[in-house]
C-alpha cells in the first residue's frame, strides 16, 4: 500500500489531481484511513492511471475518459467516441493551419515592406438583409451617385427607413472601365413597395466573406482590392460571387474624402 504522496511521486501525477480523481470517481484509493483521512493506493492501479493520462493527452475531457474506462461500453461506442475526438482535432488543426497561413502572410508583407501590413483581411459571416436597390449598366463607376439619389427619393415617397450603410455590388466578372454592370442598395428596416426601377428584396447573406477596411478617397481603393485579392490567393481561398462595398463613412457623412471608410467584401470558399 502506498500513501498518496508516494503514489504521486511514483506516477508523476500531482496529489491535487489524485484527490480530484477520487472526488469524481475516476480513480478511487484502495482504502482511506477512517481516522486520519489518509488515502492509500496500490501499484496495481498504475495501469488505470496511465490510461487516464494517455486519454487526457488525446484531448478527451475527464467525463469522456470516465466513460471510455467504463467496462459496460461496447467497442462500437468506444470507436464512435474516438472518431468524434479525431474529427474535433482535425478541425482544430485546420483552423490552426489557417492562422499559421495568416501569420506567414503578415511576416512576408512585414519583411517586404518593413512595416506592418496596411490592410488586415478577416473571414466573417454576413447576414442577409432587406434592401432597396437599382441594378443598371453605367458608362463608368463614377455614375453611381444618381442611382442612390433615386433610391432615397423612392424611400421618402414610400415611408422607407434606411437601416445600415449603403451598398455597392459589382456584377461584372472582371474589371471594366466602361459599361459596368453594377447594383447599388440601401438596407431598409421593413419591406416597402418597389417600382419599375427600384427592386426591394432580401439580399442573400455570405457564409464566408473575406473582408478588409479601406480609408480614404475612392480613387485609391484599388490598392485595398489588390491586397485582399493577394490574401485570398495566398491563403487558399476561391472567390465565389460578386464583391461588395459597404460605405461606412461616405460623402453623405463628410465632405473630406480622406475620411471616407469603406468595407470591401468578397464571398469565398476554402479550396
Amino acid at each position: 500500500m502506498l500513501k498518496i504522496g508516494d503514489f504521486s511521486r511514483l506516477s508523476r501525477v500531482s496529489v491535487k489531481a489524485l484527490r480530484y480523481y477520487d472526488e469524481i470517481g475516476l480513480l478511487k484509493p484502495v482504502s482511506v484511513d477512517r481516522f486520519t483521512g489518509y488515502r492509500y493506493y496500490s501499484a496495481d492501479q498504475l495501469p488505470r492511471l496511465n490510461r487516464i493520462i494517455v486519454l487526457k493527452n488525446l484531448g478527451l475531457s475527464l467525463d469522456e475518459v470516465s466513460r471510455l474506462l467504463d467496462n459496460s461500453l461496447s467497442i462500437d461506442h468506444i470507436k464512435q467516441m474516438l472518431h468524434v475526438k479525431q474529427a474535433e482535432i482535425r478541425e482544430r488543426l485546420q483552423e490552426d493551419e489557417r492562422r499559421l497561413g495568416q501569420v506567414e502572410e503578415w511576416l512576408r508583407q512585414t519583411e517586404k515592406e518593413g512595416i506592418m501590413p496596411e490592410y488586415q483581411v478577416l473571414i466573417k459571416k454576413v447576414e442577409p438583409q432587406i434592401i432597396a436597390s437599382i441594378r443598371d449598366v453605367l458608362p463608368s463607376y463614377g455614375h453611381i451617385g444618381p442611382l442612390y439619389e433615386e433610391i432615397f427619393s423612392h424611400l421618402g415617397s414610400n415611408g422607407g427607413r434606411p437601416a445600415g450603410p449603403t451598398i455597392f455590388i459589382c456584377h461584372d466578372h472582371e474589371y471594366k472601365e466602361q459599361d459596368v454592370d453594377v447594383e447599388v442598395g440601401v438596407p431598409i428596416a421593413q419591406v416597402i413597395p418597389g417600382s419599375g426601377r427600384v427592386n426591394v428584396y432580401e439580399l442573400a447573406g455570405i457564409e464566408q466573406a473575406a473582408c478588409t477596411i479601406y480609408k480614404g478617397s475612392y480613387e485609391g481603393i484599388g490598392e485595398a482590392y489588390k491586397a485582399i485579392m493577394a490574401w485570398v490567393e495566398s491563403n487558399g481561398y476561391q472567390i465565389t460571387g460578386p464583391d461588395r462595398e459597404l460605405y461606412l463613412t461616405s460623402p453623405a457623412d463628410t465632405s473630406d474624402p480622406a475620411s471616407y471608410v469603406t468595407e470591401i467584401q468578397f464571398p469565398v470558399v476554402k479550396t
